[in-house]
C-alpha cells in the first residue's frame, strides 16, 4: 500500500458504501432516486460511488447560464467519459430575458436570482424522485453544521423526498485525498484558488482562508436557497 493509499479515508468510504446499499433499491427504476451534481468535488466523488451501485443513475445539473466556462467544459467531459444519464436543468427564462426584464438580479437581489435560477427548476426536478442524493457536507459551512446523513426534506410543493447526505460529517481533506485515490480529475478552477465553486459573477477567491464559502456572493449570504427546509404551512 502506497503513503497515498494509507491516507484515504477507508472507514468513511465503507461507511458511504453501505448507506447507499442500505437506500437505494436493489433494482432501481425510474424515478427511484436521483443525484444534485454540480461537479465540485464532492458531487463527482459521490457520483463515482454511487454510479459503482447504479450507473445510470439520473444526474441533476443546475444550468444557470451564469457558470463559468470551466464549469460547462468540465460537466461535458465528464458527461462524456462517464456516460452520464445528465439532465440540465433550464430555469423558466433565459439569461437574456431575465436580464431584460429585471436587470443584474444577481448585483440588485441575489436572493431572487438564485430563486430563479437555482431553487424553483432544481425543487420542481427533485419532486419527480423519492430519494435526493447531495455531496453536502457539515464542514462547508457554518449553516450546515446541524447537516444529517438522512433526512426527509419538504419541498414547497408539499412532496417530501428522502435526502442523503453520505459526505456529512467528511472532511475537504478526506474528499481531496479520495478522489486522488481513484484518479478522479478535477474542475480546474481548484487550481487557481477558488474553493467553492457556483455561478462566475457571484463567485470569487475565499475572502477569508478558514471559510471556503467566503468567496460566495461577496459575503452577502451564505445560501442559494436549495438545501432550506420549505416553512410548514400555517
Amino acid at each position: 500500500m502506497t503513503i497515498l493509499q494509507s491516507h484515504v479515508p477507508d472507514a468513511k468510504l465503507a461507511h458511504v458504501r453501505e448507506l447507499l446499499i442500505r437506500e437505494l433499491p436493489e433494482t432501481p427504476v425510474e424515478n427511484d432516486a436521483c443525484l444534485t451534481c454540480s461537479f465540485q468535488a464532492e458531487d463527482v466523488l459521490l457520483l463515482h460511488l454511487a454510479r459503482e451501485l447504479w450507473p445510470d443513475i439520473p444526474v441533476l445539473f443546475l444550468d444557470t447560464g451564469y457558470h463559468f466556462p470551466e464549469t460547462y467544459a468540465y460537466r461535458d467531459r465528464i458527461a462524456v467519459d462517464w456516460k452520464l444519464n445528465l439532465t440540465n436543468l433550464l430555469p423558466t427564462r433565459t439569461v437574456t430575458e431575465q436580464e431584460l426584464e429585471h436587470g443584474l438580479l444577481y448585483q440588485t437581489a441575489p436572493d431572487r436570482c438564485c430563486a430563479l435560477r437555482k431553487v424553483e427548476p432544481l425543487f420542481s426536478a427533485v419532486g419527480n424522485y423519492r430519494i435526493w442524493l447531495t455531496g453536502l457536507r457539515r464542514e462547508q459551512a457554518r449553516s450546515r453544521a446541524a447537516l444529517e446523513e438522512i433526512a426527509d426534506f419538504t419541498l414547497p410543493s408539499g412532496i417530501t423526498v428522502r435526502k442523503l447526505s453520505p459526505f456529512a460529517d467528511w472532511t475537504t481533506r478526506d474528499i481531496w485525498q479520495a478522489c486522488v485515490f481513484y484518479d478522479i480529475p478535477l474542475l480546474p478552477l481548484y487550481d487557481v484558488g477558488y474553493t467553492s465553486i457556483g455561478c462566475k459573477p457571484c463567485t470569487s477567491i475565499p475572502t477569508d482562508p478558514n471559510d471556503p464559502r467566503s468567496g460566495r456572493w461577496a459575503g452577502r449570504k451564505v445560501e442559494c436557497g436549495i438545501h432550506i427546509q420549505a416553512a410548514p404551512n400555517r
